[in-house]
């Protein structure tokens, strides 16, 4: 029978149910959904392949230790337990990080160094050499969690974020993190049935996890390490296994489309889709939203993340937003529209009602992810046909 035991999957705000999806259909039991987070119980094969075929996980956590505690001095003392030659020794580097939910205990960063103290503390109180403490790029990284009075320690299977896949080689601005670019495409239940659209493509993010989503290739191909081939008991057979197994790759019989008003912005993103090995399906073009006259074959998607205002005086922003929601009134009839920002002003200028809308975080930005559904026929959802707000396409400035 294999061994089985609890992990903690880290996600971003908003993909928590996306992600709990991915993992059951890799075979995850008792799954528990909680904010940035989904714990689950899976042997080291499902830890294996949550790794590398999770696209919405941050991070994939293996419980180690629970217990209950009062104060810091107790919070020392069941830490110390733990048998922690089964992952360290005097040669090994590790770091410990906290995060702390709790009336009891209101430092973070107090809690790991009492945690860390403890690790140290049982190797030297048995007289054998101590592993060191190493805050960049350790060994193991260790974390614990308090919620209130209850402690969870775990290890991290992952090493680097996951969202790093590997692909990227070069990047424009505030490049979309990939797991909330996956997250965003998951979240419309597209899988490669239609055409894909961002006209606002940037750096290609969005344009690269559609292609190995409609390709159901897993984002942990690109990927060099994970931090679980250091453990002891790794299967490197096992992994081989799971890594090479490429039976549930798909033909892509569509297109995705990328473009950008930013000639670099799509120099940029033509390398990354390169190095990606995904050319052959995504077409990119230098070319403004509001030069769009014509749409590629529709049933298609369009999912695009524009900018928040950071970078465009408040008029020129306004007038873009204008000319989004006209774009896709005029031009995406037949198409369903995903649009994420964190402007609500704007959200507004598009002018068009959303069928959907859905709370997401990028970076520390809270944001909507709205739909939009583009019918042919009457104009009377939209506020674009006024004077009011009609477009100077002229005044949208390069981004």
């Amino acid at each position: 029978m294999k061994k089985t035991f609890q992990m903690v999957a880290k996600t971003l705000y908003g993909l928590e149910h996306v992600l709990a999806s991915e993992l059951i259909a890799l075979g995850a039991d008792n799954l528990q959904i909680g904010r940035r987070m989904v714990a689950f119980e899976g042997d080291k094969s499902l830890m294996y392949k949550a790794n590398f075929h999770c696209r919405t996980a941050l991070r994939i956590l293996k419980t180690i230790a629970t217990f209950s505690a009062k104060s810091s001095d107790e919070v020392y003392e069941k830490v110390k337990e733990i048998p922690w030659e089964q992952y360290l020794d005097g040669k090994k580097t590790f770091a410990v990080d906290a995060v702390v939910h709790s009336e009891v205990f209101t430092h973070s960063k107090f809690v790991a160094y009492r945690t860390k103290d403890a690790i140290v503390d049982y190797f030297t109180e048995r007289e054998v050499e101590r592993p060191s403490v190493r805050i960049n790029n350790p060994d193991f990284q260790f974390h614990i969690h308090i919620s209130h009075r209850d402690c969870t320690v775990s290890i991290d299977s992952s090493g680097e974020s996951l969202h790093k896949r590997g692909y990227r080689i070069e990047e424009t601005e505030a490049p979309l993190n990939e797991v909330l670019a996956a997250g965003m495409i998951l979240k419309t239940g597209w899988t490669g049935d239609s055409n894909f659209v961002d006209p606002m493509c940037g750096s290609g993010t969005l344009l690269i996890e559609a292609a190995l989503i409609a390709r159901n290739i897993p984002p942990g191909i690109y990927r060099e390490k994970y931090a679980f081939e250091e453990w002891d008991d790794f299967d490197e057979e096992l992994f081989r296994e799971i890594s090479s197994d490429d039976s549930g790759e798909c033909e892509f019989e569509y297109k995705v489309y990328g473009s950008d008003i930013s000639g670099k912005a799509i120099a940029i993103a033509t390398r990354n889709v390169k190095n990606a090995g995904l050319s052959k399906y995504i077409e990119l073009d230098v070319k403004p939203f509001q030069k769009y006259e014509e749409a590629p074959q529709s049933p298609g998607i369009l999912v695009t993340n524009p900018p928040y205002g950071e970078r465009l005086n408040p008029r020129d922003l306004m007038a873009l937003y204008g000319m989004i929601g006209e774009r896709l009134k005029h031009v995406f009839i037949g198409y369903t529209a995903w649009i994420l920002s964190s402007n609500k002003d704007g959200f507004d200028k598009i002018g068009l009602k959303p069928s959907a809308k859905e709370k997401l975080v990028n970076g520390s930005l809270d944001c909507e992810f709205r739909k939009y559904d583009m019918f042919s026929g009457k104009r009377k959802d939209s506020k674009n046909e006024t004077g009011e707000h009609r477009l100077e396409l002229k005044k949208i400035t390069e981004l």
